[in-house]
């Protein structure tokens, strides 16, 4: 809407992000509960007896009705308590804690090397936007973010771990050290990072263009601004906005959605956490990860909400 200011919008962003977020917690809750099975027929054994089934649900207290236990639960989420593991007693917090370690570490080289890639291919692709070497960027671009993660993986593996014996295959054996052991890092961030690289580089590349071609940068030409100057200071800034949400896309995914490279390279991260507590039907750790990665979402995109509007305020004025 015109005439919006940035206090009302930053308001605005932080009310829909609060209703964003109970969202969250009642849709995590409902599809927990909608999961076939639960703790105490996985606790019971392969030849489950229902009596033992039913005396294990009264005492982790499944039998309860589900509004009770959500009302709990969500009582314990504002005290910020994500709960009890069903099938070990340790707090849900203590998984966190195991877990983000490993994957934090992950998402953090990613990241680093991401920005400058992706910024520093957009913006080369973009000057000689048309010419032999944007076409080589924009068609190697497809073809990598065309290739699933999975599959990236495996290439990689077989060719530089089992073929070349460059670098180890998995990180079994390290533990949470992976800082101490750089090798077993290299193939997880070359997979996380291709498809990020080639869908942020596209996109610094489209805005950029359009920012070169605008009537601001062709006014500083006439002033005789360097070319360079023009390219960083005026015309990057104006592409920036998208690339900005875009990255916190990623950030979204690296933290909360990199299952399958931590499967692949059996990485103990929060990924291979919510995994193992799925198959374990430990409903308790499955919704308090759930939750937490519903919170990192919504506060990654209501960030970049706010930096996208603050780079471009004539669009933010005019929404």
């Amino acid at each position: 809407m015109a005439g919006v200011s940035p206090g009302s919008f930053v308001a605005r962003r932080l009310l829909l992000g609060a209703a964003q977020t109970a969202a969250v917690v009642l849709l995590v809750f409902a599809l927990t509960e909608a999961l076939p099975g639960d703790a105490a027929v996985a606790l019971a054994g392969d030849q489950p007896d229902p009596a033992r089934i039913a005396a294990l649900r009264e005492a982790l207290e499944l039998d309860r009705p589900a509004h009770e236990r959500l009302a709990d639960w969500a009582a314990g989420l504002l005290h910020g308590d994500l709960g009890t593991s069903l099938t070990s007693g340790r707090p849900v917090t203590r998984y966190l804690a195991d877990g983000f370690g490993p994957t934090l570490l992950l998402a953090g080289l990613t990241l680093a090397l991401l920005v400058p890639l992706g910024f520093g291919l957009g913006v080369l692709a973009a000057r000689r936007a048309g010419g032999a070497l944007d076409r080589l960027i924009s068609s190697v671009s497809l073809a990598v973010y065309a290739v699933p993660e999975f599959a990236l993986g495996v290439l990689l593996v077989t060719v530089f771990a089992l073929r070349l014996a460059w670098l180890p295959p998995t990180a079994v054996g390290y533990g949470t050290d992976l800082l101490g052991h750089p090798a077993a890092l290299v193939l997880p961030v070359l997979v996380l990072l291709a498809r990020p690289v080639c869908s942020l580089s596209r996109l610094v590349r489209a805005g950029m263009v359009d920012a070169l071609a605008a009537p601001y940068t062709a006014h500083a030409r006439r002033y005789g601004v360097p070319e360079r100057r023009i390219l960083w200071w005026h015309a990057l800034p104006g592409a920036a906005a998208p690339a900005v949400q875009q990255l916190a896309r990623t950030a979204d995914w690296l933290l909360c959605g990199v299952v399958v490279v931590e499967a692949l390279f059996v990485i103990p991260g929060l990924g291979t956490v919510l995994l193992n507590a799925v198959a374990e039907r430990d409903v308790p750790v499955v919704q308090g990860l759930a939750v937490v990665f519903g919170v990192v979402t919504v506060v990654l995109n209501l960030g970049a909400d706010l930096v996208a509007h603050r780079l471009t305020p004539r669009a933010g004025a005019a929404a």
